[in-house]
């Protein structure tokens, strides 16, 4: 009898080191989808190059990586999403564009890590991960207190982004002076920016004054005349700073708008969202000083070199995010034993990455951003 207990026992301990053994060999499998063919292939193959950086620094042979090519279509981001639940795959990053996303509430039982930074209307196991509006208006309000600045205009574009900015607004319990919508067209952009600013009347209050000088028999009236005509404008404005949410060309057409409608960036604050360092900017000197909200710019700039190193190229910008998003899931499996559960997402925890902290919870990732100027022809970090 007591033969047969310590056959048993041995045969016991056997299967759990041989079931450990089986265990401690298994790779946890990730699932990409991006887009590797068609339009936007170079953003794809991008992505998958910084993954291979970010895997390599992991260095943990638990984790393996499953690429599938949406092909930037919602049609077939569902079949290879379905393809790779088929394979045993319950977290998936990507896809890349908000539209993409648009049948994933077929998969519930898979968690994606979208690389979009719209939030607003997601289906529920579809987060965000982009640096999303609320990070950005967050980060703004706090550059607002540290100035103390008490009449601020938002002029919000009249685009498909226009919700999500609301939404955002919304979350964030931004008070401010006044929303403003315009038109992106730059003919029409220009009026309403001068209906604003109250530009006409301004510059009849110029006019008016230096008539009025000229008629009267006030002492040294000349030099107060020729001062005023240096002037384009007489008259209180009555804000001290602009959020900009808006980018590129656009962006530079509001700012030269309120220039022309003499309010300048030496008047009031210009403020605007994250422009990834958009070097054009530089040279733009009549527009600066501009504030905006930021990744870690140090960091970034590390990435492109050691991506360049690696691939000879350079990466776009979604490529730096996930390099960090494969480092935010190893962190949270790794936080949860490597036992996935639909919660993983779910429970308050931050997360510091290359470009800035995460905070998740509720499913729902925000960004600790820094904040940036652009002034005397370079990017100074405020804080």
């Amino acid at each position: 009898m007591k033969t047969l207990i310590k056959i048993l026992a041995i045969l016991i301990l056997n299967l759990i080191f041989s079931i450990q053994s089986s265990l401690s060999n298994e790779k946890f499998k990730i699932g990409l989808i991006v887009p590797l063919s068609g339009e936007y292939s170079d953003i794809g193959n991008s992505i998958v190059k910084s993954i291979r950086l970010a895997i390599n620094k992991i260095d943990d042979n638990k984790i393996s990586i499953l690429p599938k090519d949406t092909k930037s279509n919602p049609i077939d981001t569902l079949k290879v999403s379905k393809e790779l639940y088929d394979q045993g795959v319950n977290i998936i990053i990507g896809p890349v564009f908000n539209e993409s996303t648009k049948y994933l509430d077929d998969l519930k039982q898979v968690t994606f890590i979208s690389l979009t930074n719209k939030i607003r209307a997601n289906p529920s196991n579809v987060i965000s991960a982009g640096v999303n509006a609320i990070s950005q208006i967050n980060t703004i309000k706090k550059f607002i207190d540290l100035k103390k600045l008490e009449r601020t205009i938002f002029l919000i574009p009249n685009s498909d982004y226009k919700n999500e900015l609301e939404f955002a607004i919304d979350k964030t319990k931004f008070k401010f002076k006044e929303k403003f919508i315009y038109d992106q067209d730059p003919t029409i952009l220009t009026k309403q920016i001068e209906k604003l600013t109250r530009y006409p009347q301004r510059k009849r209050n110029l006019k008016d004054e230096i008539k009025k000088l000229e008629e009267s028999n006030i002492k040294n009236k000349e030099k107060r005349i020729a001062k005023l005509k240096k002037k384009d404008t007489l008259g209180f404005i009555n804000f001290d700073s602009v959020v900009i949410a808006d980018f590129d060309e656009s962006l530079k057409s509001v700012a030269t708008s309120l220039l022309y409608t003499d309010v300048s960036s030496e008047r009031i604050h210009y403020l605007t969202f994250n422009q990834w360092f958009d070097k054009s900017l530089l040279n733009e000197k009549s527009l600066q000083p501009i504030y905006f909200p930021s990744i870690n710019k140090n960091n970034y700039e590390r990435f492109i070199d050691e991506y360049n190193q690696a691939y000879q190229s350079t990466p776009n910008q979604l490529s730096f995010l996930s390099y960090d998003l494969i480092g935010l899931v190893y962190f949270l499996l790794y936080d949860n034993q490597f036992n996935v559960t639909k919660n993983i997402f779910y429970k308050k925890s931050k997360f510091k990455g290359k470009i800035g902290i995460f905070e998740i919870e509720k499913n729902i990732i925000t960004h600790q951003l820094n904040f940036y100027s652009i002034e005397d022809g370079q990017f100074k970090k405020i804080f």
